[in-house]
């Protein structure tokens, strides 16, 4: 529930002045957004809400997708003063033994009451942009914003999964076309969010007449989250997000893809855009069983829902290449699904957050096998390493 110093800070936001500047709307949000503080590793947890989470395979997990269980995790993010909750957004799960995200917590919804129910903590929606109306979902921010007292964020996604266009009776667009749809769909929702006035709009998706909403969000623009790491999708994120949420390789790619997304935005777009990445984390005492628990969750893979997955991102979400699907890769693809995987005692965990922190990247998103026990074990071990290093106040 609110606390009163949450609802002052709304109010508090809600009646100062509306920055007009992206350098002044940065200043805005470093001085009242998680995401925007002065840690240098900012730490989230992501992918929650659906079944299996990040590992794709038989192993014994501890996540429920049941609402007491998430709230106890959420609650414990936010306790342990991490910045982001990023649930995802899925509809039809990928098959297999355990058809792999089949069950789960629609986002939008679920960051309103994950917004009800904490204190701090910057609580997203996932929203694929063809399924929901920019009316909608400008209207549902909004909502979220106030519930939070100024929290929310956008994490918006094109969509790309063809079984879920299906089930709602969508066609898929190439790649391109989806983002030029996303360009317009975003126009609208700023749009919404910041004129007092009706508008009309006439585009190549959307033809609208008498437009409006209020009341306005609490923040001047909710922050806008993206994950499009291809040619197309970087080069959209650049102009339009806030935050690019990204994969890659190895920390040379990973250093070179940040600086050429941060330098895209700075010099043709004259904005800012911070960058962020996931983690498959599994830190135990000691490295002998980590690594024997990285393997058990390997072995015990679903290899149907997991080559159904893969299949999925290679050839229709564009974020991987057919090559890199393969060998090795596809080995480990199970346990993180495509994330990079942290893996050791808490000092060696702690070490590889620091080499990733050394990229240029601005936060880790974490998953883990069980989500709840080892976030907990987590801030215990890790954070205070964290701390030390410099990364974490």
């Amino acid at each position: 529930m609110h606390n009163a110093s949450m609802v002052d800070a709304g109010r508090q936001r809600t009646s100062a002045h509306r920055p007009e500047s992206d350098a002044e709307l940065r200043e805005f949000r470093r001085q009242t957004l998680p995401l925007y503080n002065e840690n240098a590793l900012k730490l989230g947890v992501f992918g929650m809400n659906c079944s299996g989470g990040m590992a794709i395979s038989t192993a014994e997990s501890t996540l429920r997708i049941e609402w007491d269980h998430q709230l106890e995790l959420a609650q414990l993010a936010d306790r342990l003063g991490l910045e982001a909750y990023i649930p995802i957004a899925r509809w039809k799960g990928a098959g297999g033994k355990i058809n792999y995200l089949g069950e789960n917590f629609e986002p939008m919804t679920f960051a309103a009451a994950i917004a009800a129910s904490t204190k701090e903590i910057m609580t997203f929606a996932t929203v694929h942009a063809p399924v929901v109306s920019p009316i909608a979902a400008a209207k549902m921010i909004t909502t979220i914003d106030h519930i939070s007292g100024g929290r929310a964020g956008l994490n918006v996604v094109m969509g790309w999964l063809t079984r879920e266009f299906d089930m709602f009776g969508l066609t898929q667009r190439d790649h391109q076309a989806r983002y030029a749809f996303g360009s317009e769909w975003l126009e609208i929702v700023d749009r919404l969010w910041n004129e007092t006035a009706e508008f009309d709009f006439a585009g190549e998706h959307f033809t609208l007449k008498n437009a409006e909403s209020a009341p306005k969000p609490i923040q001047p623009r909710p922050v806008v989250l993206n994950a499009g790491s291809s040619p197309t999708g970087a080069e959209w994120a650049a102009r339009h997000a806030d935050f690019n949420f990204a994969s890659y390789a190895s920390p040379e790619a990973g250093t070179k893809y940040v600086a050429d997304i941060k330098r895209l935005a700075r010099e043709k777009y004259e904005r800012d855009i911070g960058v962020l990445t996931y983690a498959f984390v599994i830190c135990r005492d000691t490295e002998a069983e980590a690594r024997r628990d990285l393997e058990r969750v390997v072995e015990m893979a679903d290899v149907e829902g997991a080559a159904n997955w893969m299949s999925a991102l290679g050839l229709q979400s564009a974020s991987f290449s057919e090559d890199t699907l393969k060998g090795e890769f596809a080995r480990y693809f199970v346990a993180g699904g495509g994330a990079a995987r942290v893996v050791g005692t808490p000092e060696q965990v702690a070490a590889q957050l620091q080499e990733m922190s050394g990229t240029g990247l601005d936060g880790v998103m974490l998953g883990f096998l069980n989500y709840k026990e080892e976030l907990a074990d987590f801030g215990e071990k890790v954070m205070p390493l964290l701390r030390e290093a410099g990364l974490r106040k």
